[in-house]
């Protein structure tokens, strides 16, 4: 078994076929030596699992949990374009989305979800750099959105 494949079934983390797109955009672009995977929602099957805002709705775990099942989607599509997991050199860059309640400023802590499962999943190669963001509306009343940049091999 592949290496990231034995590492997610360590994890207990099942890759499943990747969420259709909720707009006119592809999952994922190649240009070079990086894949592009568009931002990704925390869904399950048909099913957004987690609804509203961070701070209002949603809790501070809650998002973070919503995060990582973003990071996992964004995974399903690396493998469906890709092949094989072990490909991807090192995930470079992770933009959280954060529809935020009033008041709430803790996009981080919700954004370290998917940071912190890339590390899980990668070790070092999953450190990256990253920006977390809070927004005022996210598609389908979502409470989070996941971008990444990873570096692949040929």
């Amino acid at each position: 078994m592949a290496r990231v494949e034995q590492r997610l079934k360590e994890l207990g983390i099942e890759i499943n076929n990747p969420p259709a797109p909720q707009g006119f955009y592809q999952h994922s672009v190649i240009s070079g030596n990086l894949i592009f995977i568009s931002g990704q929602l925390p869904i399950k099957g048909k099913d957004l699992v987690y609804k509203g805002k961070v701070g209002k709705e949603v809790s501070i775990e809650e998002g973070a949990q919503a995060a990582r099942l973003s990071a996992i989607n964004s995974l399903s599509i690396m493998k469906g374009e890709l092949g094989d997991l072990d490909r991807v050199r090192r995930i470079v860059k992770v933009t959280g989305y954060v529809a935020s309640g009033p008041g709430f400023n803790m996009q981080a802590k919700v954004i370290n979800g998917a940071s912190e499962f890339f590390c899980d999943v990668f070790g070092d190669s999953g450190k990256h750099a990253r920006a977390a963001v809070g927004v005022c509306e996210l598609p389908l009343d979502s409470p989070v959105e996941i971008e990444i940049i990873a570096e692949i091999s040929s």
